[in-house]
């Protein structure tokens, strides 16, 4: 175990956990909404320190960022828990065992042996993925800031529900994130996910003043947020925060709590593609689908293809130091 950061001490041996908005008060004995932050006596532990649920080396399209290090592998670690309950979520074995089950479960893997696999596997970054590292905010923010001693990136994977307090003690180390944008809904992030649509706007917002650099992804539910209203509704907030922060439209499967939905029609990704696009976002990429043209990378000035996808894999590059080849157009990005 390991104290938490982002808690007070309120009565009865009762605390108040800050780190995300859920603001969570935690009898003595009882955990957060999460399920792996845990009272004892007054004081709020973290159980999930150093317990590593999974990890793997992955190619960072995978998380996806497409303009952070295209091309590069990136570590990445998860521990068990999350702070939302998703219905649709695919990582629901790990992410919510530790309400379902009141498991705690994971191998030790220390901040130092991260950063050292990392190093060792040729990786320029390190991944907080896979659950939501909020959740695993200590073991993350300790090994965030030992990796950038070690001259390695760091990458939250994240549902941006989080508080401003943490984001901006880890906003320091974070040099990239993808974060969802799940609706533009309040009743769908209430309903569906279990939180509130203004404070991942606010996270959004936030990360942009940061300057870390920010790629938003959207997962398409049929008759759950695919309409053209909300699609607008999500690109023009994204047009907000900058024409050059990616948006990922990714396609639904059935999975966990939601298995009786089909997945999403190709139509649609392409619809809400053309949406993004017309509202003035740069880049627009569609997701779970190999081989989609809206894989690539468009140069937003020529129009020519400039980053050639199939999957994770990247099939032609035509940037160079940054620019389009073929107009010298700035292609908005880090370690393009």
């Amino acid at each position: 175990m390991h104290e938490a950061m982002f808690y007070e001490r309120t009565k009865d041996k009762e605390v108040k956990c800050g780190l995300c908005p859920h603001k969570c008060k935690i009898a003595n004995q009882k955990r957060g909404t999460c399920g792996v932050r845990e009272n004892r006596e007054g004081v709020l532990y973290s159980l999930v320190y150093g317990r590593a649920i999974s990890w793997a080396v992955d190619p960072i399209e995978k998380k996806p960022l497409y303009h952070f290090h295209p091309g590069s592998d990136i570590f990445s670690i998860a521990t068990v828990g999350c702070n939302l309950r998703c219905g649709h979520c695919q990582n629901y074995s790990i992410s919510q065992l530790s309400k379902e089950e009141e498991k705690i479960e994971g191998r030790d893997l220390s901040p130092e042996r991260i950063v050292s696999q990392a190093k060792t596997t040729g990786c320029l970054s390190i991944a907080y993925t896979y659950t939501e590292p909020t959740v695993f905010f200590e073991y993350a923010y300790d090994t965030s800031r030992l990796a950038k001693q070690n001259n390695l990136n760091n990458v939250f994977v994240t549902n941006g529900y989080m508080s401003e307090e943490s984001l901006k003690e880890v906003g320091p180390f974070l040099d990239a994130a993808n974060c969802d944008l799940k609706s533009f809904s309040e009743e769908h992030y209430r309903k569906i996910c279990g939180g509130k649509l203004k404070f991942v706007l606010r996270t959004l917002e936030l990360m942009k003043e940061l300057e870390i650099w920010l790629e938003v992804t959207t997962l398409v539910i049929p008759t759950l947020n695919d309409s053209e209203g909300e699609l607008r509704k999500i690109a023009e907030f994204i047009l907000q925060l900058g024409k050059d922060t990616p948006w990922h439209i990714s396609r639904f499967y059935p999975s966990y709590r939601m298995r009786d939905l089909p997945p999403t029609p190709l139509q649609t990704l392409h619809r809400a593609r053309q949406i993004g696009l017309n509202a003035g976002l740069r880049y627009v990429y569609t997701g779970n689908v190999p081989a989609d043209e809206g894989e690539s990378t468009y140069c937003y000035q020529c129009g020519r293809p400039i980053l050639e996808r199939y999957g994770y894999h990247i099939k032609a590059n035509h940037i160079r130091s940054g620019e389009c080849e073929y107009c010298k157009a700035k292609i908005d990005g880090v370690g393009l």
